[in-house]
């Protein structure tokens, strides 16, 4: 999660610690922020105004509103909407982290003014749910609810944007709640989001394709930001558990898990490393290195979307890379 772990839904949060500000675009981590009471009352005046002030269509138009944490949960509702609704993203910058982004008092009012709000949920993006903490009645998708839960009890990874089946899940959802407040392009909605389920599916396929022609291959991460991906791609994950653990709670993985992961690496017992591009730390950078001296192909993976792609566009592309990489990957010792 690399940021700091909130409780769950917030509730044992300080309340300074629920509502707090960002300066201007610079996001603060919270680790380093000072509340002053001035903050504190300032944001409570602003999620207080928005409340008081909601409209059923906050932009003046019969359009229905819906504002989604990031550009990924932006770029589905997109698809659904078509031009009957008004879709507003807050997180459209490779350079945002999700996880330690702090709510301005524009984008409270925004998610407290909405339709509806589509958010990623299980802590990923904890700053929506801290706003909508204090506002029960708005409508939301929260996507990680809709992800079928492991067997084993343990928390699912919250990385739901990987898993195609919740992405389509999200559209029907999205679909189910615009028709509602839009009945005059229901039936526009909901054809919308099939067409984007029906899309979704066949990259499902490609990824199920990719295992299917690379039995038993295996890969390590420098995050489990791809899980989804591996599960449905049948591809498995040696990335030393405490590795994992250590860098989804921010913390810097042990040397000896550092050691681990080199030592899977250059005895050419993974086909590949996948690297999340948009975190970069010394360790990821010395597993770099270390990939690209073994010959050991690196798949670079995101949590925003990419080169002006849409979310089916920035998802065929990365099963596309995948695909590529592995073909070229050389023989893993066994």
């Amino acid at each position: 999660m690399r940021r700091r772990f909130c409780p769950a839904n917030g509730h044992d949060l300080p309340f300074w610690e629920r509502f707090s500000l960002k300066s201007g675009s610079v996001v603060v981590p919270r680790r380093h922020r000072f509340r002053s009471a001035l903050t504190l009352a300032v944001a409570v005046t602003v999620l207080g105004a928005s409340a008081c002030g909601t409209a059923a269509t906050p932009n003046g138009t019969s359009r229905p509103t819906v504002v989604a944490t990031t550009d990924v949960w932006g770029s589905i509702a997109s698809a659904v909407a078509g031009d009957h609704s008004t879709v507003h993203s807050i997180l459209t910058s490779a350079s945002a982290d999700p996880h330690s982004y702090e709510a301005s008092a524009s984008d409270a009012a925004a998610i407290t003014d909405a339709n509806l709000v589509v958010y990623n949920g299980g802590h990923y993006d904890q700053w929506a749910d801290d706003v909508l903490l204090a506002h029960p009645d708005v409508t939301t998708v929260n996507a990680y609810s809709l992800t079928p839960k492991p067997a084993d009890g343990k928390p699912a990874n919250e990385h739901v944007f990987y898993d195609l089946a919740t992405a389509k899940a999200v559209a029907t959802s999205i679909a189910d709640h615009l028709a509602t407040d839009d009945p005059a392009n229901a039936a526009a909605y909901r054809e919308n989001a099939a067409t984007f389920g029906t899309a979704a599916d066949a990259i499902a396929e490609s990824e199920r394709a990719i295992g299917a022609k690379h039995p038993g291959v295996a890969v390590v991460a420098t995050e489990p930001v791809a899980h989804y991906l591996l599960e449905n791609a049948g591809i498995a994950d040696r990335t030393p558990e405490s590795f994992s653990s250590a860098v989804e709670e921010g913390d810097d993985p042990a040397p000896a898990d550092v050691a681990a992961m080199l030592d899977l690496i250059t005895g050419h017992r993974v086909s590949a490393v996948v690297l999340n591009q948009q975190t970069e730390t010394p360790v990821t950078n010395q597993i770099q290195d270390a990939a690209r001296t073994a010959g050991v192909p690196v798949i670079t993976i995101s949590e925003t979307l990419q080169d002006g792609l849409d979310y089916l566009g920035w998802q065929r592309k990365t099963v596309q890379e995948f695909a590529d990489q592995l073909d070229r990957a050389p023989a893993v010792a066994r």
